[in-house]
């Protein structure tokens, strides 16, 4: 049985595959077995594929382009019904990664270590900022007590050198999409990603699911990659925001408890009001409308989203992005600290 599939979901992202499976290929452990699921791409993806790496990248071909949630459903919807095709772990790795020696053998000892590790991220730093820590996901992720989501090594837009301040194993609330493994049976027992939300958030959507069902998160930083971002959405776009601020919502909805729900939530449509209109007052019309857009889809689809089992409470953080954002956390020697 081979231990890990790694699944490489492409959309329209030649140039990336071109560039950066030789990486992933030059990595990978003999066990192991690279997928690239194909969104019904147009650019030539799928004929560079079959040209250039016919025996060593098996591919999965989707009819249009399902998102990242539909992409992922059903690219693993298809290893899961060959039987032949058996695996430990899915490795969902983004298309414009280049990974390192042995980091996924070091995620794969890392998660056999610890058998309710559900989820596990590598370390993501800046592909073209070597040195430095990338916006998605960073060195794990977390979310403040609004359930704003900020990273070890990247609050709102600020983004922290890697001088080895987070290279510790952590447990941490999510771990990034960009590049991330799930056990195989967690990902069966919670029925994959949530296909609504399309893209974005999903990935923290699935690690509280998770959790709430007793499992653990993690980031294992001696597994290192580095990552381009903004491939497929820039990170400035409406599209992106839109996406953020009402999957946010959905995501809060579905997985707080009924007791705290709608008062969270109330005051977090409030925060995001209030930002909405610092977009207005700035002349950002196009980012008011995307989140005026996120509240009104939220209300809309949240009667669809079905409640997450609340098996095992996850704690409300206490802390909120705003006070990391202003160094309000600190290690004794004046770092900032976050996660520990």
């Amino acid at each position: 049985m081979s231990r890990t599939a790694v699944v490489i979901l492409n959309w329209n992202g030649k140039a990336f595959l071109e560039q950066f499976i030789p990486s992933v290929l030059d990595c990978m452990p003999p066990d192991d077995v690279l997928y690239v699921a194909d969104n019904g791409s147009q650019d030539g993806s799928v004929e560079l594929l079959r040209e250039k790496w016919p025996s060593q990248v098996r591919l999965i071909l989707l009819d249009r382009n399902y998102g990242f949630t539909g992409g992922y459903n059903r690219a693993l919807a298809h290893l899961e019904a060959d039987p032949s095709e058996r695996y430990d772990y899915y490795l969902l790795l983004n298309s414009d990664i280049e990974v390192t020696p042995g980091w996924l053998t070091e995620l794969e000892a890392f998660m056999d270590s610890r058998p309710r590790c559900a989820v596990c991220a590598p370390k993501i730093l800046s592909y073209s900022r070597r040195g430095w820590f990338e916006h998605a996901g960073a060195s794990g992720g977390f979310v403040d007590r609004w359930y704003f989501p900020y990273c070890r090594g990247r609050i709102l837009d600020r983004i922290e050198e890697d001088r080895g301040q987070y290279d510790a194993p952590c447990r941490v609330f999510w771990a990034s999409g960009a590049a991330c493994m799930v056990r195989s049976e967690v990902w069966r027992e919670l029925g994959g990603l949530e296909e609504s939300f399309f893209a974005h958030m999903e990935e923290i959507d699935l690690c509280w699911r998770a959790m709430l069902a007793g499992w653990e998160v993690w980031v294992d930083p001696r597994s290192v990659v580095y990552h381009v971002g903004g491939g497929t959405l820039p990170n400035n776009s409406p599209g992106k925001l839109y996406l953020n601020f009402r999957n946010n919502l959905l995501m809060m909805y579905r997985n707080l408890p009924r007791r705290s729900r709608s008062r969270i939530i109330l005051a977090r449509m409030c925060l995001d009001g209030a930002i909405a209109c610092v977009y207005l007052l700035t002349g950002k019309f196009s980012f008011f409308r995307s989140v005026v857009r996120a509240h009104g889809d939220y209300r809309r689809m949240r009667s669809r989203m079905a409640v997450s089992a609340q098996g095992c409470g996850v704690p409300r953080p206490k802390v909120s992005i705003i006070q990391l954002a202003l160094g309000g956390f600190r290690y004794p020697s004046g770092k900032r600290k976050i996660g520990d």
